[in-house]
């Protein structure tokens, strides 16, 4: 007889950690999608706006006859008019040969990143970085041999990473992320000067994932490379800034030692993004005009929900950046009060999903139509008139 099949053996990190959060949303979805329920889906931080056209030409222009490998470090196109980019918004310089490399979107840039950095044999190995967050910090910290540190955001501290909870003597990398997911909190140029000054004091490579910093109301929000670029490290995406989530196309810069370290990692990983998509990441660096179009679009949405959650009674982060809302729940069960929203066929992220600290939110993405959100509103006010 054929003896049965061996259980399959997995890496211990993928056993421990199991499902992604928030594919276990989706699933949901899916389920209700499937049962014909119509769905306002304010889950996922996916855009729907149509991608400028500018830069869809580009990409379809440049699909070539014959597809080769991409390079590991990109066109030097690509990376002048990155370059270009910081000059223009946040006022700095940037070397595109030695400063500047690009990846395959930024959630992948973010979880590979600490690979060039830690190792389980290193005495110090330490990843700090603010929960409720993105769950990519922590992903990529355990895979690559680091140790975990997780640092709670505060709706007091405006949900800003406070440095005197970190371990100088543990920490070899801090995670930063403002604009931020998934309280849209801001941080200001000072904040992110004592951030830095406490890296260069304790020798921690300060990494701050900038993928909303273009999405705002009011003053723009600073670059962490504003403040330095010496043991620092910015990701910057073009899946918010120009509703390119599906090209995946990112840019990583700062610290040239940094940089170079990437680069000596990215080949082992895959090529860069193909040709055609970086000539499309051409076309969206060097255009702001889609951007300011995009931002108007969202500021319509905020507005319509933040006067609803005021007349609902509903407390919520008012940050006026990234496309995200967060929002107190009444009880404080996030997970209870989204499946209530689901019955009327709003879909929300419970914070839990996020991480410690999240619990008693929700995360609403401001993705839906305009119209759309006018009948999610109305629907939401109906069932908050309703539990009333």
């Amino acid at each position: 007889m054929r003896k049965p099949p061996a259980t399959l053996t997995l890496n211990p990190i993928l056993e421990r950690q199991g499902a992604y959060p928030l594919l276990r949303l989706d699933e949901r979805r899916e389920e209700l999608k499937s049962k014909g329920a119509r769905l306002f889906d304010f889950g996922a931080g996916d855009p729907r706006e149509p991608t400028d056209k500018k830069i869809r030409d580009a990409l379809s222009n440049s699909v070539p006859e014959v597809s080769q490998y991409p390079t590991a470090t990109g066109k030097k196109e690509l990376r002048e008019a990155f370059a270009a980019w910081m000059r223009r918004r946040h006022g700095i310089s940037l070397d595109p040969e030695t400063e500047i490399t690009p990846a395959g979107g930024s959630k992948e840039a973010i979880f590979h990143a600490p690979l060039a950095f830690l190792h389980h044999s290193h005495e110090r190995r330490g990843v700090a970085y603010g929960t409720p967050g993105y769950p990519v910090y922590e992903r990529g910290t355990v895979f690559s041999g680091g140790e975990s540190m997780p640092v709670k955001l505060a709706c007091e501290d405006g949900f800003l990473l406070p440095t005197e909870k970190i371990d100088p003597e543990k920490t070899r990398i801090l995670w930063l992320n403002y604009p931020h997911n998934p309280t849209g909190a801001r941080a200001s140029l000072s904040y992110l000067e004592e951030v830095s000054e406490f890296c260069r004091r304790h020798d921690i490579l300060l990494f701050s994932d900038e993928c909303y910093n273009e999405i705002y109301e009011g003053d723009p929000p600073p670059s962490i490379l504003e403040v330095t670029k010496e043991r620092t490290l910015a990701f910057c995406s073009l899946s918010k800034r120009s509703g390119m989530t599906g090209y995946r196309s990112a840019m990583m810069a700062g610290d040239a030692e940094l940089v170079s370290a990437l680069k000596k990692l990215r080949p082992s990983i895959g090529a860069a993004t193909p040709s055609f998509i970086q000539e499309a990441a051409i076309a969206a660096w060097n255009d702001d005009a889609h951007v300011e179009e995009r931002n108007r679009v969202f500021s319509e949405r905020r507005s319509l929900f933040e006067a609803f959650l005021e007349r609902a009674n509903l407390d919520f982060t008012r940050t006026g950046a990234s496309f995200y809302l967060w929002v107190s729940v009444p009880g404080g069960d996030d997970e209870a009060y989204a499946l209530r929203l689901m019955d009327e066929g709003i879909v929300v992220a419970p914070g839990s999903a996020f991480g410690s600290g999240g619990e008693g939110y929700i995360r609403v993405a401001l993705v839906p139509s305009v119209e759309e959100c006018r009948e999610a509103v109305g629907r939401w006010e109906g069932a908050v008139r309703g539990a009333g």
